[in-house]
Parts: structure tokens; sequence; C-alpha cells
């Protein structure tokens, strides 16, 4: 019976449809695997189930030699050697889509809670500071009528400006190509990255992780923004450079920040945890149990379709199909 190794455990009842058909093994603890516990739960894998979290590197994959399919339960994929995964015939597979609404939604969640200060007045309350309403308590910044600016306008970038309408933003965006449809869809407007900084009033990170945008927000990019402007990150952490940020906000270049993700991702930099102008979640962008239950049962197909010998439906990397011809 082929095995597939799944490096956290799933919600949902999907595992249970692969357990009829696949030897399933699940890393039982609620943290990442170790490097060796990666190692030893894939060895002799069919089928891999990753994480973002999960390095899936030449070493890895050259310890399994009976790997068919590596199948990332995420978006993103640059936590696997897709180059190599390709030269040794093996499917890589992600769950795209499904989780497009969600995170825009904790893209709003985050423009609100920094501007509005909903942390910093539930910890107020809860401290029993709250002795009654005061002209001057917790004052924020009005989002209503703003300018909304968009770092990557691909699907969660298009949902976030999308929620703008209602309260009748203007959406400017910068991207490494002007998206026309999203401009005629809600009258966004493409702008160069130093107006996108100039004259954004909450700007949204919604990127991929590359080349150019890996560390594009630094403090020289903090100067270039309005004193009273928020930036919120629910695309990539490596995009923002967390130690300039947290002197940006110490100091008052920038209002306020909200972030989901992490340059070095579980740990975050010490300069922000006492900062009350940021808001710190950990890394929840598709958490709802509709999305993540959706991605597990994604996850899951591709898998079930690679190892029957079936083309998965999520397919990262398609030249596979013509390295499989060659052999």
């Amino acid at each position: 019976m082929k095995k597939v190794f799944i490096t956290a455990r799933l919600p949902g009842n999907s595992v249970e449809l692969l357990k009829r058909e696949f030897h399933v093994d699940v890393f039982p603890e609620e943290r990442p695997a170790t490097r060796n516990e990666l190692l030893k739960g894939a060895k002799d894998a069919h089928g891999l189930i990753t994480m973002l979290f999960d390095k899936v590197d030449r070493i890895l994959i050259d310890s399994c030699q009976k790997l068919c399919v590596i199948s990332n339960c995420a978006v993103g994929t640059e936590n696997i050697d897709i180059p190599y995964a390709t030269k040794k015939r093996i499917f890589v597979t992600n769950t795209p889509g499904v989780l497009t609404e969600t995170t825009a939604d904790l893209a709003w969640a985050l423009i609100l809670s920094v501007s509005r200060r909903v942390v910093e007045g539930d910890t107020f309350v809860r401290d029993g500071k709250f002795i009654g309403w005061r002209p001057s308590l917790l004052l924020g910044v009005n989002v209503y009528g703003k300018t909304l600016g968009i770092y990557g306008m691909g699907r969660i970038g298009t949902a976030v400006s999308r929620r703008a309408k209602g309260f009748d933003m203007q959406v400017i965006y910068h991207n490494r190509r002007r998206n026309e449809e999203v401009e005629r869809e809600i009258r966004a407007k493409y702008v160069d990255f130093p107006t996108l900084l100039r004259e954004s009033d909450f700007l949204v990170i919604t990127a991929p992780l590359n080349e150019e945008s890996r560390g594009r927000f630094g403090i020289e990019e903090f100067r270039k923004m309005k004193r009273t402007a928020v930036i919120v990150n629910v695309g990539r952490g490596q995009i923002i450079k967390e130690k300039e940020l947290a002197f940006a906000l110490k100091e008052g270049i920038i209002w306020g920040a909200g972030l989901d993700v992490y340059e070095r991702e579980p740990i975050v930099e010490e300069g922000l945890l006492n900062l009350k102008n940021a808001v710190l979640i950990p890394h929840l962008g598709s958490a709802t149990e509709e999305t993540r239950t959706k991605m597990a049962d994604i996850a899951i197909e591709n898998v079930i379709l690679a190892l029957s010998g079936n083309i998965p439906k999520n397919l990262v990397n398609p030249k596979v199909l013509r390295e499989n011809k060659k052999s």
C-alpha cells in the first residue's frame, strides 16, 4: 500500500477518505516538525502533504525515493524546490483560489483594528481603566473616504479592493503589470511605486514573494509615506524589513501597522512586540473553519489523483508532464 505523510493535522474528514486507499501517517504534534522529524516521517512516502513552513529541498526530495507528489496546503510554494522536484518527475500542487475572500476579510480586520485602536481598547477595558467616555480617549484615524493602496493586485488584492467600495475609498495599486480588469471593475488606478507610497492612507501588501518584492519595504520607503499612514501585510513576511518597521512605528514616521505574516516566522521582531500601534496576529489569513477545511480537501484530492495515476488539478509545475513523457 502506498504511503502518504501529512506534516500537520488537518481539519475536516478528507483524511479518512485518504486512509481508505493509502497508508497515512500524520505528524501528531501541534508545532512544525523538526528537520529530523520531517525527514523521518517522509521517508518511503509516495505522497507528501506539506505546509508553508516545511522546507522541501533537494535533501528531503532525495531522501524520498518513492515520492510522486508534493501537495502543499497553501497557495504559496516558496518552501519547495520546484525545479528539482520537476527534474525528479514529482508533481507539485497547491490550493489556490479558496482562501482569497477569507484573507481579504482579514486584511480589513487589520485595517480597522489598527485605525480604530481596537486591540488597545479591548485591553483598556479588560484592565479596568475605562471609567467613562472622554473626548480624547484612544483617538484613531478615519477609514471612510481615504485612499487605499494595494501592493500586488492579484486575486487577494482585488478582493481587498472590492471591499473598499463600501468605505467610498479611492483605490490605487502597484503591480508588475497593469490589471485592466480590476481597473474597470472597481475603478482602481495603476500608479508607480513612489506614488503608491506617497498617496496611500492605508497600504495593503498582498504580493507574492519574489526577488522584486523581497525586502521592498524598509525605512526609506516608510519615510516616503504619510505620517498618518497604516501599512498592513497579509502577503509574505519577508516583503517588510521588520526591524526598520519597528523603528518607523516607534518614531512616528508612519502611524500604524497590522501584520499577519513575519520576516522570520514564527519569530517576530522584538521591537514590534511592545508597540501599541502594531497589531500582530499569528498567520490567520485563511483561518476560518470553512476555508481551512476546503484547503485540506483540495490538498488531499491532489494526492489521490496523483497516486491514482491521474494529473492533479492544481499542478504548479506542468513541465513535469514533459519530463514524465521522456521516461
